[in-house]
Formats: C-alpha cells, sequence, structure tokens
C-alpha cells in the first residue's frame, strides 16, 4: 500500500512555496507563536506585564539552535573565547563604563491615567519623525514637539507632562546593606572588559583575540509594545574583539572584500535621503566609510548570518549612527537593519568601534593596569564589538520563513535552525504500523536528531501540523515498511516524497541537514 493515500494524492506539479501577502504577518506570527508553543507574554495568568517573553518547547529549541549556528558562524573559525558571569554588577562597574550617566531615556507621564511613554517613541508613531530628528532634540523640545503635534495619550486621551530622564537600567541592593547598589547588566560587555587581564593571560598574551558572551541582559523599557522585538528582559551576544590600533589588519578580510553592502551613511541621512548605497567591503574602507578592517570584516559577515537565517540581501542594512545618535563608548557605530512587515526596519546588530574607552576608563576607576606589552611598548588594545539580540533573531527567522502552499501555513526554516528535524507518522494505527514507527522513532532519536512521533488524526493533518512548526521531513511507516523495512520521506517545501531503507536513513539525513544532499538524494522518487 503506497503511503501517498488520502491528503498527499494530490499532484504535486503546481505546488509552489509562496510569502504571505495581504496579511498582518506580526498578528499571524504572534497567534501561531501561542498555539505552536514558540513564544507568548509571560505571567499572562495575571495579565502579563509588557516587556518579558516565555519562550515555550519549540521556542526555546530554535533560541538554541540560532546561538548554536551563531558560534558556528562567528566564535568558532575564528577561535574566539566565550566566557559566563554574573548578571548583576556592582555599581562601581557602570559609574567607570558611563552607563550611569548615560543610559537614560526621555519619558512623559500621562496626567489622567498616569501611564508613561518614551517621549521620542511617541513623536515618532504619532507625528511620524524619523528617529534621526527625535535624537538630537533636548527634553524641553521633546515637550515642545509633543504639543505642536497634539500627541495625547493613547489610552486616554489624556496630556502628557514635561519630559524627563528616567535611568532604564534595574537598580538593586547586594546583601542586605542598602549602600551596596547593584546593576542588571544592560549590556553583556562590561564583564568582559573587566575580566580583561584573565582573558587576556589565557590568549597566551597575544593580540588580537576575540571574546563571546551570551546570556540575559536587563533594560528598563519605558514602554515596550513591540512584542518578542523590544524586552525588558532578553539575550545578547555581545563580541569584544581586542586588537593592536597600529597593527589592525585583519587577515581574514580578503574573504569577505568583495561581498556587497548597502549603507544609509550619516551624511545621507543629515540630507533627508532614504536609499541606501550598495558598496562592497573593500570599497568600503578605501573611501573611509568604515574606519577599520575588523569592524568592516565582522559587518560583511553578520550580512551572511542573517542570510543563513533567511533574510535575503534587499531586506539588510546598515544605518551609520550620528555623534548625537552614537552610544557614549562609539567612535564609529553602524546598526544592521532588517526590514519586516509591522514595523518596517528594526536592529538586530549593532557594530561599533569602542577603540580603547572601556579599558581606559576601568583602569582609571580600578586603579588596575590595562595595558599589554608589545615590542617595547605598552598601550591598551582597541576593540570593535558586533552585538546581536538572541530573541530578535528568532522573530526575524520566523517572520522570513513564514510562507503559504495552497492556503497552509508553513514555516519554511533553514534546515540547520529547525526545532523539530524530522516527524514520524504510522500511516494507520493497528496491524503492527504504530509499534514499528516508535521503533523507527527511537532508531533516529539514538542517531542524534530531533525527532517528533505523532499519530493524532489522519496523516494530512499531521503533516499539516508539521509544516506549520517547520519540520523539514516527515518520515510516514507504512504495510510496505512491514514487508521491505523502507519508508516514505516526505519534503516540507514542496510535498514531494521519496522512499529509502530504514537502515539508510541516519547516513542521508546527516548528509542532508549539513546541506550536502538535497531532498531528491533522499531515495527514489515516489509517484502520487
Amino acid at each position: 500500500m503506497n503511503s501517498t493515500l488520502g491528503f498527499d494524492k494530490i499532484i504535486v506539479d503546481r505546488r509552489e512555496l509562496k510569502p504571505l501577502k495581504g496579511s498582518d504577518k506580526f498578528e499571524i506570527i504572534n497567534e501561531l507563536a501561542k498555539r505552536r508553543g514558540f513564544f507568548w507574554p509571560s505571567f499572562e495568568i495575571y495579565g502579563g506585564v509588557s516587556g518579558f517573553v516565555t519562550f515555550g518547547p519549540l521556542g526555546a529549541i530554535l533560541k538554541r539552535r540560532i546561538e548554536d549556528k551563531f558560534r558556528e558562524f562567528y566564535i568558532r573559525p575564528l577561535g574566539i573565547f566565550e566566557m559566563e558571569s554574573s548578571v548583576i554588577l556592582p555599581a562601581k562597574v557602570f559609574e567607570a563604563s558611563g552607563h550611569v550617566e548615560h543610559f537614560k531615556e526621555p519619558m512623559v507621564e500621562c496626567g489622567k491615567c498616569k501611564r508613561k511613554f518614551r517621549a521620542d517613541h511617541l513623536l515618532q508613531e504619532l507625528a511620524e519623525m524619523s528617529d534621526t530628528e527625535t535624537e538630537k532634540l533636548s527634553l524641553e523640545q521633546l515637550g515642545r514637539q509633543i504639543r505642536k503635534h497634539e500627541i495625547r495619550c493613547p489610552e486616554c486621551r489624556g496630556e502628557f507632562s514635561e519630559a524627563k530622564q528616567f535611568m532604564t537600567m534595574f537598580s538593586t541592593t547586594i546583601g542586605p546593606y542598602s549602600d551596596s547598589v547593584g546593576y542588571g547588566r544592560p549590556e553583556a560587555a562590561q564583564s568582559i572588559f573587566v575580566e580583561f587581564k584573565r582573558l587576556y593571560e589565557n590568549a597566551r598574551e597575544r593580540l588580537p583575540f576575540g571574546v563571546v558572551q551570551i546570556g540575559h541582559a536587563l533594560r528598563n523599557e519605558i514602554s515596550p509594545r513591540q512584542g518578542v522585538i523590544r524586552l525588558r528582559e532578553f539575550t545578547i551576544m555581545d563580541i569584544e574583539f581586542f586588537f593592536d590600533p597600529e597593527e589592525s589588519e585583519c587577515p581574514l578580510l580578503k574573504n569577505v572584500e568583495n561581498e556587497k553592502l548597502r549603507f544609509l551613511l550619516a551624511e545621507a541621512k543629515l540630507k533627508g535621503k532614504k536609499e541606501p548605497i550598495e558598496v562592497t567591503t573593500r570599497h568600503a574602507l578605501d573611501k573611509g566609510l568604515i574606519k577599520t578592517e575588523w569592524q568592516a570584516f565582522f559587518m560583511a559577515q553578520a550580512k551572511r548570518f542573517l542570510m543563513e537565517l533567511g533574510v535575503p540581501e534587499d531586506k539588510q542594512r546598515f544605518i551609520e549612527k550620528l555623534d548625537w545618535e552614537r552610544a557614549h563608548y562609539s567612535t564609529q557605530g553602524f546598526d544592521q537593519e532588517i526590514y519586516v512587515d509591522r514595523w518596517g526596519w528594526i536592529e538586530v546588530s549593532g557594530h561599533n568601534y569602542r577603540t580603547d574607552y572601556d579599558l581606559k576608563q576601568h583602569m582609571e576607576f580600578s586603579g588596575v593596569d590595562m595595558r599589554v606589552f608589545k615590542e617595547g611598548r605598552r598601550f591598551i588594545p582597541h576593540v570593535v564589538e558586533p552585538s546581536f539580540g538572541s530573541d530578535r533573531l528568532i522573530y526575524i527567522a520566523v517572520e522570513f520563513a513564514l510562507k503559504s502552499m495552497e492556503k497552509r501555513t508553513v514555516l519554511s526554516f533553514p534546515r540547520d535552525i529547525v526545532p523539530i528535524q524530522i516527524g514520524i507518522y504510522p500511516l494507520v494505527r493497528k496491524n503492527g504500523i504504530p509499534e514499528k514507527a516508535k521503533l523507527v522513532h527511537q532508531f533516529l532519536v539514538k542517531e542524534g536528531f530531533l525527532a517528533e512521533y505523532d499519530e493524532s488524526g489522519s496523516i494530512g493533518r499531521r503533516y499539516a501540523r508539521a509544516d506549520e512548526v517547520g519540520t523539514p521531513l516527515g518520515v510516514t511507516i507504512d504495510y510496505r515498511t512491514l514487508e521491505d523495512d523502507t519508508v516514505t520521506i516526505r519534503d516540507r517545501d514542496t510535498w514531494k516524497q521519496v522512499r529509502n531503507k530504514t537502515e539508510r536513513l541516519p547516513g542521508v539525513f546527516h548528509d542532508y541537514f549539513r546541506n550536502k544532499l538535497n531532498f531528491e538524494d533522499l531515495g527514489e522518487p515516489v509517484k502520487g
């Protein structure tokens, strides 16, 4: 009996996987994410608190696989160290780094309902001002613009107070002493700088070298309203790459020098231009658009990394930060932005040339010498920093994987980040077929695959569930399996089917998920 019975009897030649159009992807993604266990707002039984999200069974796996891909793409090829440190740091660290002074945002309060909002975000959303325009406004000017555009509270239409600064770091006390102040880290970088001397020893006192920290960070956002895109607690992936400023050549640049990058430069922003230019990495360096070779290398890699998560080139750009937009530690900064359906251009990574700012500050405040000795000279290393938000990458991966085929939702994830690799399905629930299917499932799990067994409902419904969560391959056990130990393998993106021996599955599947085989190479084709 052929496993193409029922649902998959449809002729496959006219099937085509298409992006969803004419729909609000943000709403579709949030509904699907809740229903299928990717992510949802935290504390729902108590009404929820904006800015916090829970990753469910599939979301937790997807998050871990994206972070592992980041390690394989960025960390291991460069021999970058990975470290892990505390989320709570003593106040002295952030006094030295400048965060206590600078990590503040403008806030207004509704006089009627007492709700608080980011003043600059209100102007961007309701007065259609750009972030370039709002970034340079003083508190007084922000208030004046809010009154000029007659912006009222989105909740109750009340009038707003004057704007004031709000520190967006979470503060706490360490132990029972009220004067022992600590802050939740808003980035993972400062722990790397504080531990530089130990890390430099681990690097055998050689430059250049890099250190990454992947972990939770906290930012007490005033009014987060973008779901998983803007959170108060999130996972950050910070790389700090240390090098000698007098020997700043990047030997790996040749691998990316012809990579084309799309730039919206600071000068163009000031002139009101919105269309990016496209130049090669080498051209960007030769023309001084990027100041250091290592920064150019990491930016080109960032573009490639997002492409491997499913984001096409024309949906990516690097936008240069103006003087008043840059973080206090940055000499030159670019945001890597991705265009998404609901929110337009959103930042997914930041690329900053931090020079020797951080190490110099900690050297001054701690009294510990952060200089290195090399060939008769002492100096403080310079730093370039690529920094990614893991949670935003999850949303990005889901949005760009979201497709449809014959009115069915399909998450067409890249093979190497899928939360479930293989679905195992008995064609019917009788005659020894479920027992055989469970043996196949156990066999593949022992071989290291992320496999799920499903015998609930019709085979067509099971295929539909698998398509919706992005499972690339479906293995169906049928009556023929009992005769010759072959199974049907189904492709998520084309619904085509091939057939192969059970004993050969681990070998061909490992090659498939390493992108060494196409689906058609997994077995003999099955005709509908």
